[in-house]
C-alpha cells in the first residue's frame, strides 16, 4: 500500500500519520534527510560554537555528522534507555566528546537559558500525536525555557497540519519570530522505494528578549529562498498545504494518472503570495499513438481566453490535448492583477516548475515545446473592482479575444472561470483620425488601447445564447413591426451587463422590456461600464425574480409576449448552474404560463450537466408547454429552450417567421444589428 497521500486533504488525517509512523518505525526519522541534505539550512541558523540541545536524537546519524564537521558542543537526549546506551557505545571511541543522555524532553534537568540552539529532527512530529498534543506543548515549553535570548529552535518536520499548527501558534503567542523553509524533495522518476517523496520543512523559531507585539511569520522555498512575510498563522499553514499538495501531485504524475481526472495546481508569486499561474495536466488516453518527440508540451492560454470552453472545461481540455497530440499537455492560465512581460519571460519563469510534471520515463534531454495561440500572451486590463453583497467580489476587465477584437467582461471572482456578462468594444475615435495613424501602429494588435477611447458596441451580442434568445422571438410569429400585431412585451429575469435587454429595445420595433435584477451592484456596473441606459421602454425592477413573478401573477393586470430566464445559480454544488432550481419548479412555471399572452413564448437559458436533472426539468416544462425546441450553444454547456403552448410548431413556418423578424429589425449605418435569425434557428431540436 502506498503511504503517500492520494489527496492533499489526507495531510490533516490523524489516521494517515499513525499508519505512516507505524510503518516507518525507527527508520522514519532518518528519512527526514541526512547531513548532506540539511547542512545548508542548519549552518545558516546554528553556529559551530553554539551549545546545541538535540531533542529526541534516536539513532539518527545527524549528530555524528555534525560532530564530524566541527560541532563539538552537542547534548543529545532521548527518552529511550536502549537508544541512549546504543548511541554512547557507538561513539565512545570515534567521538569521545559526543554524549547521549536519557532525558524526558517534557521535564528537562537543565538550567534556564543554557543553550543557544535546540535541534529537533522528527521528535515534534512523533510527540504531537500523543495525548492530543499535550506532550508536544510541554516539550516546546521546556525548549523555550532552556534557550537563551537570540536562541533558535530548529525543527525538521513533515509539517502535518496538526503538528505545524501547534508549534507555530505556540511560538507566535510567545512573541517569537517564526520562519519555515520548504526543502525541495527528490525529483527523480526512478527514485528508490524507500526514498522520501514529501517535502521536508525546517521550522526556525527565534527567541527575543521582549515578545514581539506583532508575530513575524515567514515562508521560504528552499534553504536560501527569499522569505515571504505572512500576516496570519492560517496563511502560513495554507502555504504549507500548497507545497504538500504540489508534492503529492508530482508523485502522482511520476507514476501515471487517470486521463479522466483533472489535476491542477496554482503557483503563487514568491514575494506577494498572490496566485500567478494555474496549471492543469491533461494526458492522452492509453493507447493513443504519439510521435516519440511528442511526449510533453506546455500550452499557454492567452490572457482573457481562460474562460473559453476549450480551456475551462474538462471536455475542452481533452479536445485541446487530442488536437495537440502530445502524451502529456500542461495547460497554463495566467491570473488577473499580475504582470507578464512576454512569452520568453513566462517560459523562463515556468520552466523549473513545469519540468517536474513531465510524464514518467521521459528522457532528461527531451526538448519540451511551449505552445500558444499565435505566439501571443494576449492582453487584459482590469478597469474596475467591487464587491456585491449577493455575489461577492467582482471585476470588470477589457480583454483582447483570439479573434483580435476587444471585449469588456463582468466576472464574479467566486467563479472566475465564468464570464457573467460580455460586450464588444469599439474605438470611439473617428474613422478619419484612425487613418492618420501610422501603419506600424495599426499593426501592433497586442498593444494596450486606452480605456477612455473605447465604447460598447450596442449592436453586437457577445453571448451566443443571447442571440438565440432574441431569435426565439420569431416563435411569436407576429410579423414584428406589423401594426395589427401591436407592441411586443418582454419580461427578462437577469440583467448582467444589460446587453440583451438593450439590444431588444434598440432593434426590435415596438418592444417594451422589464428586467428583474436581484443585485443592485450589477445594475450600477451595467450603467457605468456597459453603457446601459434604461428608459420608458426599458425598465429595471430591483428585487427577487421569483417574488416579482408571483407579484405580477397576483396582480393579474399585465401579460407578456415573451418571458426570458437568464439567471445563474450561485450554488456550484448542484448540477444545474442556470437557472436556480426554484425557477423551474412546477408552481413557478404555472405562474409563467399565466403571465403569457396566448401566442407567448417562454425562453430559458439552461446550463445543466446532470442528464437526469435536465430530463426532470424538461418533463416539468413540457406539462405546460407542449412544444419545446432546444438550441445547443456550440462550444458551451448552455442550451436555449424555446417553449410554446401551441403543439406541432412547424419548423418551416418558423423559418419564414425568422425572415420576417430579421427584416423588421431596426438598423442604420452606425448601429447595424449583427445577428442572423435564420442561421440561429436552423439547428433547433424538438424535445
Amino acid at each position: 500500500m502506498s503511504l503517500l497521500p492520494r489527496t492533499a486533504e489526507e495531510f490533516s488525517s490523524a489516521e494517515y500519520w499513525e499508519r505512516f509512523f507505524k510503518k516507518r518505525g525507527e527508520k522514519s526519522f532518518e528519512w527526514y534527510g541526512d547531513y548532506n541534505k540539511l547542512c545548508g539550512v542548519l549552518h545558516k541558523y546554528i553556529k559551530i560554537k553554539d551549545k546545541v540541545l538535540v531533542v529526541g536524537c534516536g539513532n539518527s546519524e545527524l549528530s555524528e555528522q555534525l560532530y564530524d564537521v566541527g560541532y563539538k558542543h552537542l547534548t543529545n537526549i532521548d527518552i529511550s534507555e536502549t537508544v541512549v546506551s546504543h548511541m554512547n557505545q557507538r561513539n565512545t571511541d570515534r567521538r569521545p566528546g559526543l554524549t547521549f543522555q536519557q532525558v524526558d524532553a517534557t521535564q528537562m534537568p537543565y538550567e534556564d537559558a543554557c543553550f543557544q540552539a535546540a535541534l529537533d529532527k522528527g521528535t515534534l512530529d512523533a510527540m504531537a500525536a500523543e495525548e492530543e498534543g499535550a506532550l508536544a506543548r510541554n516539550m516546546l515549553t521546556e525548549v523555550g525555557r532552556v534557550l537563551s535570548v537570540g536562541g533558535r529552535y530548529v525543527c525538521i518536520t513533515l509539517a502535518q497540519e496538526s503538528v505545524i499548527r501547534l508549534a507555530v501558534e505556540h511560538f507566535a503567542q510567545l512573541g517569537w519570530a517564526v520562519r519555515l523553509h520548504c526543502l525541495q524533495e527528490e525529483t527523480r522518476a526512478d527514485e528508490e522505494e524507500g526514498s522520501f517523496a514529501l517535502p521536508i520543512f525546517v521550522l526556525v523559531c527565534t527567541k527575543f528578549r521582549q515578545a514581539l507585539p506583532t508575530p513575524i511569520l515567514e515562508m521560504c522555498h528552499g534553504e536560501d529562498g527569499t522569505p515571504t512575510r505572512l500576516t496570519l498563522v492560517a496563511d502560513l499553514l495554507m502555504a504549507v498545504r500548497e507545497r504538500q499538495a504540489y508534492s503529492a501531485l508530482r508523485k502522482r504524475l511520476r507514476t501515471g494518472m487517470d486521463v479522466s481526472t483533472d489535476l491542477s495546481l496554482t503557483l503563487c508569486h514568491a514575494k506577494t503570495g498572490l496566485p500567478r499561474y494555474t496549471l492543469t495536466v491533461q494526458d492522452s488516453p492509453p493507447g493513443t499513438k504519439v510521435r516519440r518527440s511528442n511526449q510533453f508540451a506546455i500550452f499557454i492560454v492567452p490572457q482573457g481566453s481562460e474562460t473559453a470552453w476549450l480551456y475551462s472545461s474538462s471536455e475542452g481540455r481533452r479536445q485541446l490535448a487530442a488536437s495537440a497530440n502530445f502524451r502529456r499537455l500542461v495547460i497554463v492560465a495566467m491570473h488577473r492583477n499580475q504582470e507578464y512581460t512576454d512569452m520568453q519571460a513566462v517560459q523562463s519563469e515556468l520552466s523549473p516548475m513545469v519540468m517536474e510534471l513531465a510524464p514518467p520515463g521521459m528522457a532528461d534531454n527531451q526538448q519540451v515545446p511551449f505552445l500558444s495561440v499565435g505566439g501571443d500572451l494576449g492582453w487584459r486590463e482590469v478597469v474596475s473592482r467591487g464587491k456585491s453583497k449577493h455575489s461577492g467580489e467582482y471585476c470588470v476587465e477589457n480583454v483582447r479575444g483570439e479573434d483580435g477584437e476587444l471585449y469588456r467582461r463582468l466576472v464574479f471572482l467566486s467563479n472566475a472561470a465564468l464570464v457573467q456578462s460580455e460586450s464588444r468594444l469599439v474605438s470611439s475615435i473617428s474613422a478619419s483620425s484612425q487613418k492618420k495613424k501610422s501603419k506600424k501602429k495599426t499593426k501592433q494588435t497586442s498593444a494596450a488601447p486606452s480605456s477612455s477611447s473605447l465604447s460598447v458596441h450596442s449592436g453586437f451580442l457577445c453571448c451566443a445564447h443571447h442571440e438565440v434568445m432574441v431569435a426565439g422571438l420569431a416563435m411569436l410569429d407576429l410579423g414584428v413591426g406589423n401594426d395589427k400585431d401591436g407592441p411586443v412585451s418582454v419580461l427578462l429575469v437577469g440583467l448582467g451587463g444589460g446587453g440583451l435587454p438593450q439590444f431588444l429595445r434598440d432593434f426590435v420595433p415596438g418592444v417594451s422590456v422589464e428586467v428583474v435584477e436581484l443585485d443592485p451592484a450589477v445594475l450600477e456596473v451595467a450603467k457605468e461600464w456597459f453603457c446601459f441606459r434604461p428608459d420608458d421602454r426599458l425598465t429595471v425592477t430591483l428585487g427577487d425574480g421569483l417574488e416579482r413573478i408571483c407579484a405580477l401573477e397576483k396582480e393579474g393586470s399585465r401579460l407578456f409576449d415573451a418571458i426570458m430566464f437568464d439567471v445563474d445559480n450561485k450554488d456550484s454544488t448542484v448540477g444545474m448552474s442556470s437557472p436556480p432550481a426554484a425557477f423551474v419548479e412546477s408552481s413557478i412555471l404555472d405562474k409563467v404560463g399565466s403571465l403569457l399572452t396566448p401566442k407567448g413564448v417562454f425562453i430559458l437559458n439552461l446550463v445543466c450537466r446532470d442528464s437526469a436533472l435536465r430530463k426532470d426539468v424538461l418533463e416539468r416544462v413540457s406539462r405546460l408547454f407542449p412544444t419545446i425546441l432546444s438550441r445547443k450553444i456550440d462550444g458551451e454547456v448552455n442550451e436555449v429552450l424555446l417553449c410554446h403552448r401551441r403543439e406541432n410548431v412547424s419548423l418551416t413556418s418558423l423559418k419564414q417567421a425568422s425572415h420576417r423578424l430579421q427584416g423588421a429589425l431596426h438598423s442604420d449605418v452606425t448601429r447595424r444589428p449583427q445577428i442572423d435569425i435564420a442561421e440561429l434557428l436552423k439547428d433547433l431540436r424538438v424535445e
